[in-house]
């Protein structure tokens, strides 16, 4: 079940708390901002807001409408209560054990499929990690552009305690951290604080708690200002080049990439406004 309310203000603002469009389910919380600000908040509080497949599949289905709707300019991933996300729920966790095989592989790659809807979101997102983070939360955490945390955010690949491999979300994590990191940490399953977190690359920003929000604005006002074009074409070099050898072709590619974009519409545009302040 889900409801959707419209509210309006008579200033336009691009702060994150001020809501135009908001939609709720039983698990989650959508709001739109007049700025295009889209929040995602997992509100299962009381469950440290772990999540199962219809989660899973509720998250998919809202990352989807949100990159397809034009007034969204980005998303911020976050949730209520004193922990980011326990991971999987222990009932679905219970239920996938009886699971067959093919079974399984359906239910796993459902989460994939979430975890890639999240990682290649077309618009700039920011997770918002104001507690703990354990297993699957690592691989939300790693699919974001950016990460904020305070110092109650810690983080755990806790999957081989109980005899798992944190497998579905592995590109992701490794993405982040770094393969040495990972092949101690997905080995350990030892506590990552706060701060390893902000030294090992999964924390972008470390604040205090009173400053977490205040910190996300000020990123999501620096990433208003640029040209949304451009920061969809940036983000997706970063996945064609990212393992690619540097090559001929590769060359060939980037020169073709920065001439487009200087000959597009937001390019021109842009590019003329910055020269028209820099004249001498």
């Amino acid at each position: 079940m889900s409801s959707i309310t419209n509210t309006s203000n008579d200033t336009a603002t691009t702060s994150v708390t001020d809501t135009l469009r908001t939609t709720v389910t039983d698990t989650l919380k959508t709001t739109i901002n007049e700025a295009g600000i889209a929040t995602v908040t997992l509100t299962r509080a009381d469950k440290h807001n772990a999540f199962d497949d219809a989660i899973i599949s509720g998250l998919t289905s809202t990352f989807k409408r949100l990159e397809s709707d034009p007034q969204v300019k980005l998303m911020i991933l976050a949730s209520e209560g004193e922990s980011f996300s326990a991971g999987g729920d222990l009932n679905w966790m219970r239920r996938m054990a009886s699971f067959t095989h093919e079974e399984n592989l359906a239910d796993a790659q459902g989460l994939a499929n979430m975890l890639y809807s999240l990682d290649r979101f077309s618009k700039p997102t920011i997770a918002r990690v104001q507690g703990a983070a354990f297993g699957g939360a690592v691989g939300l955490v790693s699919c974001c552009d950016i990460a904020v945390g305070t110092q109650h955010a810690k983080f755990c690949l806790s999957e081989v305690k109980v005899g798992l491999v944190p497998a579905t979300i592995s590109p992701y994590v490794i993405a982040a951290i770094g393969q040495r990191a990972a092949r101690r940490f997905f080995l350990t399953a030892e506590v990552i604080n706060a701060q390893s977190a902000l030294e090992l690359g999964l924390l972008s920003s470390l604040v205090a708690p009173d400053q977490l929000d205040v910190e996300i604005e000020r990123f999501c006002q620096a990433l208003l200002s640029n040209g949304p074009q451009a920061m969809q074409g940036a983000k997706s070099l970063i996945f064609e080049i990212a393992s690619a050898p540097l090559s001929e072709e590769l060359i060939a590619h980037t020169s073709s990439v920065i001439a487009k974009a200087r000959v597009s519409a937001e390019g021109q545009e842009r590019l003329a406004n910055f020269l028209n302040r820099h004249k001498k």
